[in-house]
C-alpha cells in the first residue's frame, strides 16, 4: 500500500465511530477533532461548497441539529476501498454510508417547514479518509422529499413508488470487519461492464444497451423523490431511463470523484457525474436547451453475478437552478426561510 492509501479498516472506524459524534451534544469539540483543519465539505445546494470545521460546524451541522434536536443516523449501507483518482482526481481511502437522519422536526431546514412529528431525511455520504481523520467530504440529501414530508410538493409527484426507501432486502450492507487483502469486488466490475451497455444506446432502442445482461429480473431501483421506486428493467426504464434520455439525450458520464467495491457492494459518485444538454421535458419543466450537470450518487449490490438493487441520489435542486427553477425559492415565501 501506498501514500495516499490509508488502512481500510482504520478508515472504517474512524468513521463510523466518529460521524454519530457530530451529531451529539459534544459536535463542536468532536468537529475539531475528526475533521482536518482545511477539510472539504461539498453538499447539497443550498448548502455546498465549505471548508474547515468551523464553516462544516455553522452551515451544515447546526442547521441539521436545530431542524432535528434529536437527529439520528439510520445507515443502511457502510463499506470502504481506495480510489486511485486516475483522470478525475480524489486519490485515497474512502468510505461511503446512505440511509436517513431520523428525528422529530422541530425547526425550518433551509427554508423547509417543520412537520412537529418524525421526519426521514435520506443521506449519501463519501468520506475521503487521512491520518485518522476527514479529509473530503461529498454528501447529497434528498431535501425534495423532505419537503413532500412536510406537505410541499417542490415536484410533481414521482412516477415511481414513494416511499422509505429500505436497505438491502437481505440485510448486509453494514461491512464493518474487513481485510485490506480481501479479493476484489465482484460488484465493481460488473457496474463498470453495465455502465458500458449504457454508453452503447443508439439513441432510438433502450434495448441497445443490453441491460438484460447486468440486472436481475427482480432488480430494485431506489431513485430520489420526483423520480422513485421502480422494480425490474421495465419499471426501471419506465420511470426514470425514458425520461432521462428524453430530456438529456447527449448525456456523457465521467469525473468520478471516487468508485470502488467491497464485499457485494460499489459505489460511485461524480461531481459532476453527468454533462448534459436539458433537450427535452424533465420533470414538469420544459426543454431550455441549456447545459447541466448532475451531483449523483451511486450503490449497487449484486447477487450470483447480477445487479440486484440500486440506490440513486441525485442532486435535484442543484440541476434545476441551472434549469432556470430554484425549486427551494418558492419556500421562502412561506415565512419558513
Amino acid at each position: 500500500m501506498t501514500p495516499p492509501f490509508q488502512s481500510l479498516q482504520a478508515a472504517k472506524r474512524t468513521a463510523w465511530l466518529g460521524l454519530p459524534s457530530l451529531l451529539g451534544a459534544q459536535a463542536d469539540s468532536q468537529a475539531q477533532r475528526l475533521l482536518s483543519a482545511d477539510s472539504l465539505w461539498v453538499i447539497s445546494h443550498p448548502v455546498n461548497e465549505l471548508r474547515g470545521p468551523g464553516a462544516v460546524l455553522q452551515s451544515f451541522l447546526q442547521p441539521l441539529r436545530r431542524a432535528f434536536p434529536d437527529v439520528e443516523r439510520r445507515t443502511d449501507l457502510f463499506f470502504a476501498g481506495h480510489w486511485d483518482g486516475r483522470i478525475d482526481g480524489g486519490a485515497g481511502t474512502w468510505v461511503t454510508a446512505t440511509g436517513h437522519y431520523l428525528g422529530k422536526f422541530q425547526e425550518p431546514l433551509w427554508g423547509i417547514p417543520p412537520t412537529h412529528e418524525p421526519a426521514w431525511l435520506r443521506f449519501g455520504e463519501f468520506y475521503r479518509i487521512e491520518d485518522g481523520r476527514i479529509a473530503e467530504a461529498r454528501i447529497l440529501l434528498d431535501l425534495v422529499d423532505l419537503a413532500r414530508q412536510a406537505g410541499v410538493r417542490l415536484l410533481p409527484p414521482s412516477s415511481g413508488l414513494e416511499l422509505l426507501v429500505p436497505g438491502p432486502r437481505n440485510a448486509t450492507g453494514i461491512l464493518l470487519a474487513c481485510d485490506d487483502d480481501t479479493a476484489p469486488s465482484p460488484c465493481l466490475p460488473l457496474v463498470e461492464a453495465m455502465i458500458g451497455g449504457l454508453g452503447r444506446y443508439n439513441q432510438q432502442d433502450l434495448r441497445s444497451m443490453g441491460m438484460e445482461q447486468y440486472w436481475r429480473p427482480d432488480m430494485m431501483w431506489y431513485g430520489p423523490c420526483g423520480i422513485g421506486t421502480s422494480r425490474g428493467i421495465d419499471g426501471f426504464q419506465r420511470h426514470h431511463q425514458q425520461p432521462f434520455l428524453a430530456a438529456f439525450p447527449d448525456r456523457k458520464g465521467g469525473h468520478h470523484r471516487a468508485r470502488f467495491g467491497e464485499g457485494d457492494f460499489a459505489a460511485s459518485t461524480g461531481w459532476p457525474s453527468v454533462r448534459a444538454t436539458h433537450a427535452g421535458p424533465y420533470l414538469g419543466t420544459p426543454a431550455t436547451q441549456r447545459p447541466i450537470t448532475m451531483r449523483v450518487m451511486d450503490w449497487w449490490r449484486q447477487e450470483e453475478g447480477l445487479l440486484a438493487e440500486n440506490w440513486v441520489l441525485i442532486d435535484l435542486p442543484h440541476l434545476f437552478l441551472q434549469m432556470g427553477v430554484d425549486l427551494l425559492a418558492p419556500l421562502s415565501t412561506r415565512g419558513s426561510a
